[in-house]
């Protein structure tokens, strides 16, 4: 994989580079169970500004993770769903909640 210029062989370091930030995962996640306009992603998150998710969200379709479509309606209507590469991360996401619940949240 090539980001911002350079070469990256291991693919725990690639992966992180393409999903790893504060965000990222989040929006990624609340995605997982459909498809969402940006205010309901917004509400999912209520730390982050909306310039941020803004942000974050082209990242995500630049960099294939997500799809967004616009619909030619008056009021304008966007909205964001996984792509396939995406939906391809459920298994991590849905380990990653698992291994939360029982190391992180149970110990509360």
């Amino acid at each position: 994989m090539v980001k911002s210029g350079k070469k990256i062989n291991c693919p725990v370091t690639a992966s992180i580079e393409l999903i790893g930030g504060k965000w990222k995962t989040i929006i990624l996640y609340s995605l997982l169970s459909g498809t969402r306009r940006f205010g309901e992603i917004a509400v999912r998150i209520p730390d982050i500004s909306r310039k941020v998710l803004t942000e974050q969200l082209k990242e995500l379709e630049s960099d294939g993770l997500i799809l967004r479509e616009q619909y030619k309606e008056i009021p304008p209507r966007v909205e964001y769903s996984l792509t396939e590469l995406g939906k391809s991360l459920s298994p991590v996401f849905r380990e990653l909640e698992i291994w939360g619940t029982e190391n992180l949240l149970s110990k509360e």
